[in-house]
């Protein structure tokens, strides 16, 4: 049922405007604007003529099809209006100046924008996102870098600019990092939350790499390390779909307000160092979330305290602490290599991928989300960190082996033998990397027996080829079983007027 009296009664009793008449009565905007020029059009007055009831203004208004006159002015080709938006620095406003021009006697501005809109509406139905207390923080850096300056070398830097916005009170954060990268990433997000004092329920970014690995319409691919920083804070992570910017509008304002009232302020202003830039970002900020909105009451700090503050969840007790996140497999003598340090696991584990979380001193390493080791963080690379329970017995009881155990044990087989060992020992920069050889050479004494053994080694040593594999080919071919190679009798020197000798030298 029309509502055409209450629509002409509120704008010309009242002087009501159409959006208040049409929160008034429940129907469109648009609705109300027809309503009203259908009413001009028929002449009508305030108050209406008497004995006018509904049926009889209901017939004056909407008379049967082809009775009123077709519509005199010309409409313009909403779809090159369209297309022309796209442009950039064109405006609605520009548009109509260039369509009047051509149409003297075509729509006022306000009409040229509301048959617009009406059109535009029927290209794509736009839910408009309505934000609970405490509900989103939207995340993301502007497009703008503010340049810091060495001052050693003059080299200048562009600092990236963080900013985040709660969704229902549009409180805003914004600092500089050096980077966008993973560790500052994360460090501006514990900043964040401690800039507003607690937790959102959800943390809506932007499929930056840092915290996105993969994009997905449906269902992305969350960074390890950014979805480890969401746990730690009790937020779900919901990024905004890729080239959907309305997901996002909330951020998308607040880094235009960012570079419009804080980077637009300090681009004369030259800084030498990061902190210098934070500083000055501190200030501006809190006049911007200070600063009075234009169509309602209050700032954003006063919608903050009101609406968000409350909703909000308690922050931890100790702030995120950064860990990147790897993925390992398990060698097959039971480690893991991680930044060139090899850690140990259960051995039951070989050839099993797991996550490596690596802290600033600590290594975590986790299989199907169960930790199964952890270990103190080293910097020695090309080095081991073993734990004993994790290796199989027969391995347990390999690092119980010293280079003097080693030694004890080839003298019992002979003297060539200890010497051979020995020399093996000292080849290597460490001697625990020969260990291996060492212990081949054990295997060789009991597959082939001490007294063999020992002769090997005697012809080892007389040929200068003390190792493993020299002893298993001379072993293998049974040359230990012939006698060895005669010395060779060293040369007498020569005795000669030209030759000055070496007392020459001293």
């Amino acid at each position: 049922m029309r509502k055409v009296k209450e629509v002409l009664r509120l704008r010309w009793a009242h002087g009501f405007s159409d959006r208040q008449i049409a929160h008034s009565c429940g129907i469109a905007r648009s609705s109300v604007a027809e309503y009203l020029r259908r009413a001009e059009a028929a002449g009508l007055t305030w108050p209406l003529p008497e004995g006018l009831d509904e049926a009889c203004l209901e017939q004056r208004l909407f008379p049967p099809s082809g009775a009123l006159p077709a519509e005199p002015r010309p409409v313009p080709v909403w779809a090159d209006i369209h297309r022309e938006m796209k442009r950039k620095g064109v405006t609605l406003f520009l548009l109509w100046q260039e369509y009047k021009e051509i149409h003297p006697e075509g729509y006022q501005y306000s009409q040229f924008c509301c048959r617009y809109r009406d059109w535009q509406d029927k290209l794509d139905i736009v839910l408009r996102q309505e934000h609970r207390a405490g509900e989103k923080l939207f995340v993301d850096y502007a497009g703008q870098t503010v340049p810091i300056i060495d001052r050693t070398t003059g080299e200048v830097v562009p600092a990236q600019i963080f900013v985040a916005v709660l969704g229902a009170s549009n409180y805003t954060y914004a600092e500089a990092t050096w980077t966008q990268r993973l560790p500052h990433w994360c460090a501006s997000h514990v900043r964040a939350f401690k800039f507003i004092d607690g937790c959102p329920e959800i943390l809506v970014p932007d499929n930056l790499k840092s915290g996105v690995n993969k994009a997905h319409r449906y269902d992305p691919e969350l960074n390890k390390t950014y979805q480890d920083l969401s746990v730690h804070y009790g937020v779900a992570i919901v990024p905004a779909r890729s080239q959907k910017p309305r997901d996002k509008a909330k951020v998308e304002q607040g880094v235009l307000l960012a570079e419009r009232w804080i980077l637009a302020r300090l681009r004369n202003h030259r800084f030498f160092c990061l902190a210098e830039l934070n500083a000055q970002i501190r200030t501006l900020l809190q006049e911007l979330n200070h600063r009075p909105f234009q169509k309602l009451s209050g700032s954003r700090r006063s919608h903050y305290e009101q609406i968000d503050r409350p909703a909000l969840k308690p922050l931890p007790p100790e702030p995120y602490r950064y860990a990147e996140w790897l993925k390992v497999r398990v060698a097959p003598n039971s480690h893991v290599p991680v930044e060139h340090h090899h850690y140990s696991v259960p051995y039951t584990l070989v050839k099993r991928q797991l996550d490596a979380r690596l802290s600033a001193n600590t290594v975590e390493l986790f299989h199907k989300g169960t930790r199964v080791a952890s270990h103190q963080r080293s910097d020695h690379k090309g080095g081991y960190t073993t734990v004993r329970t994790h290796l199989p017995k027969s391995h347990q009881a390999y690092l119980e082996w010293t280079p003097q155990r080693f030694v004890h044990w080839a003298q019992k087989t002979g003297l060539a033998t200890a010497t051979v060992i020995e020399e093996i020992l000292a080849s290597r920069p460490f001697p625990q990397q020969g260990y291996n050889a060492c212990y081949g050479v054990m295997r060789l004494g009991k597959h082939f027996g001490e007294q063999r053994l020992e002769a090997a080694c005697a012809r080892a040593l007389a040929l200068g080829t003390a190792s493993y594999r020299s002893l298993e080919s001379i072993l293998k071919k049974g040359l230990d079983r012939r006698p060895l190679p005669e010395p060779t009798p060293a040369k007498e020197p020569v005795h000669h007027e030209n030759v000055r000798g070496p007392h020459y030298y001293h």
